[in-house]
């Protein structure tokens, strides 16, 4: 009881951190280097964002010669591997596969992905996932990710709107466009909350894994293009 009591005021407290300002959060940081499984439309449009915004990026898939022309047009910050080598080379590891292929990625890469922050951008469809899809509207978005990549730092981030809308408002003047996150993990959480906000984005923190649900696909809280205060209104979080 007092360990998980512990573990909500850390977690509070990154609440808190992610509310300043961006200027205020980057302040002081370095570049990370960001292992990406997943170098699809989704995980190719986040990562050519990091980039841009300064960090390393590891663009991975089981056929790394494929992502060639993607990174040689990004510069000497990106290159391609295979997962097993994008998860070694990150600090943190951003997931942007099918749903259906998270029992694979978990039996392959369980182990190396224990204890890594892990920013999970994967949605349950009905139709290309089966009984994934069953399983995410039973016991919840988070808790089933939680299930498959055990020991993870997991970070629900960028799952909430289609890739097309991250890539048109990224960076744009304010008000910046709002993307809810959640997580467990206090520290996963305020490091998520910053590559949030160096993709160009505002961080929204919605509470932890189990209130993932509030912005999964097919919630209330998916699809919007809307400020932070907009989106902590629609949400029915505290100014």
């Amino acid at each position: 009881m007092r360990s998980d009591i512990t573990r909500r005021a850390a977690l509070a407290l990154a609440l808190g951190l992610l509310a300043l300002p961006a200027h205020a959060q980057e302040a002081g940081t370095k570049p990370l280097r960001i292992g990406i499984i997943g170098a699809g439309k989704i995980g190719g449009t986040i990562g050519t964002l990091w980039v841009r915004a300064g960090h390393e990026v590891m663009f991975s898939s089981r056929h790394p010669e494929e992502l060639k022309g993607l990174v040689e047009g990004l510069g000497a910050r990106a290159r391609a591997g295979t997962p097993a080598e994008a998860i070694r080379f990150g600090d943190a590891v951003f997931v942007a596969v099918p749903y259906k292929a998270y029992p694979q990625l978990g039996a392959d890469h369980g182990e190396a992905l224990r204890g890594k922050i892990v920013l999970d951008a994967g949605n349950a469809t009905q139709a290309r996932d089966g009984d994934l899809h069953a399983e995410v509207a039973a016991n919840g978005i988070g808790a089933t990710s939680a299930k498959f990549l055990a020991g993870a730092r997991l970070v629900r981030a960028f799952n909430a709107a289609n890739y097309r809308i991250f890539e048109a408002n990224a960076n744009r003047p304010a008000p910046r466009m709002a993307v809810p996150i959640a997580a467990d993990d206090a520290a996963a959480l305020e490091l998520g909350g910053r590559l949030v906000a160096d993709a160009g984005f505002d961080p929204v923190p919605v509470g932890m894994l189990k209130d993932a649900d509030r912005f999964a696909m097919g919630s209330a809280g998916f699809g919007h293009n809307l400020s932070a205060p907009d989106l902590r209104a629609k949400l029915g979080l505290a100014p």
